[in-house]
């Protein structure tokens, strides 16, 4: 992918998150995401690409979401061909209520670099970088929490594990509990948290339990940029779940999925931008003729890069001075 295609996906991630921040604590939460999607939608129409979306809201019955197989992007002849996936608005309750943590989240790479993940659940373990390589999915939960503590040298009482707060975690989070680790239960939204596993200086150390599996190959593309480590399993919950995801073309209930299966590509860009305030990233602030967006914005490819964007954008007829 060529380097410009960087800005325009970072264009995307703003401006659906602008368009979901208008919706702050309306507690209208498919309003919310309504709004993320078509913002995301015109600005990707708008990239020089021909784009697919591989990680998406659902099937095309389902419009006006980002669907599985969509084509998005100018699409000329001379644009480049990728594979997307999306989160218009990972956290929609969040951004309903005002809460934390809510974003808006883009990756992209060339055609077959990101895993075609059904919509089922797909059983985590996210660190950051210093601990890569010493967990192991199927690993007791004291056993994987001893290595990373070892791995960060300190004790495991002093590990932070976030994990959605969820009748299935009952186990994990007696067991987390029982190890001696502290817990942050969150109430929607782990792709924020399982970058934050990965950057220093979050207070976040590791993320556990089951979440989205779209949201997991999200998370792996974040983490072929940082550095960190994502394993993972699919998890049938419901009838159909098992249909789903041998139709994606999985014969192997039991695999375990590994960073580089979920996100093969070498040349991967990410973006996310803050909707409400978080640990991670600020949310969208407003004034008179304007927005102020906090976007992070990575690429894989070496030498790779990590930036914090803080943007402000100004309306043409703003006549007045910017606040920093």
């Amino acid at each position: 992918m060529h380097d410009d295609l960087a800005g325009h996906f970072l264009r995307v991630s703003q401006e659906a998150a602008v368009a979901a921040a208008r919706t702050l604590g309306y507690g209208d939460r498919r309003h919310s995401d309504h709004v993320a999607v078509e913002a995301m939608r015109a600005a990707m129409d708008r990239a020089p690409m021909r784009g697919r979306i591989v990680i998406g809201e659902g099937e095309r019955d389902e419009a006006p979401m980002l669907y599985i197989g969509e084509e998005v992007g100018r699409g000329g002849p001379d644009d480049v061909a990728i594979d997307i996936a999306v989160d218009p608005l990972e956290g929609t309750n969040l951004c309903a209520t005002g809460a934390p943590n809510s974003i808006a989240v883009i990756a992209a790479a060339p055609r077959g670099g990101l895993l075609h993940a059904p919509d089922v659940y797909l059983q985590k373990l996210v660190v950051g970088p210093r601990a890569r390589g010493s967990i192991d999915l199927d690993a007791p939960v004291e056993k994987n929490l001893r290595a990373i503590a070892q791995r960060l040298s300190r004790e495991v009482r002093d590990l932070l594990v976030v994990i959605l707060d969820r009748p299935r975690h009952e186990t994990l989070i007696r067991d987390v509990r029982e190890a001696g680790a502290r817990i942050h239960l969150i109430t929607d939204g782990d792709l924020a948290p399982a970058i934050a596993a990965a950057l220093e200086g979050t207070g976040v150390h590791c993320v556990m339990g089951a979440g989205g599996a779209p949201e997991g190959v999200l998370t792996a593309a974040a983490m072929r940029c940082l550095g960190g480590e994502i394993q993972g399993r699919l998890v049938p919950a419901k009838p159909g779940d098992e249909d789903r995801i041998r139709a994606a073309g999985i014969a192997d209930l039991r695999r375990v999925y590994r960073t580089e299966d979920l996100a093969p590509s070498d040349d991967i860009v990410f973006c996310a931008t803050g909707v409400t305030d978080g640990a991670l990233l600020r949310g969208v602030s407003f004034f008179g003729h304007g927005a102020r967006t906090h976007s992070l914005l990575m690429t894989s490819r070496a030498p790779r890069e990590i930036r914090f964007v803080d943007l402000i954008q100004v309306a043409d007829d703003f006549r007045g001075s910017i606040r920093v």
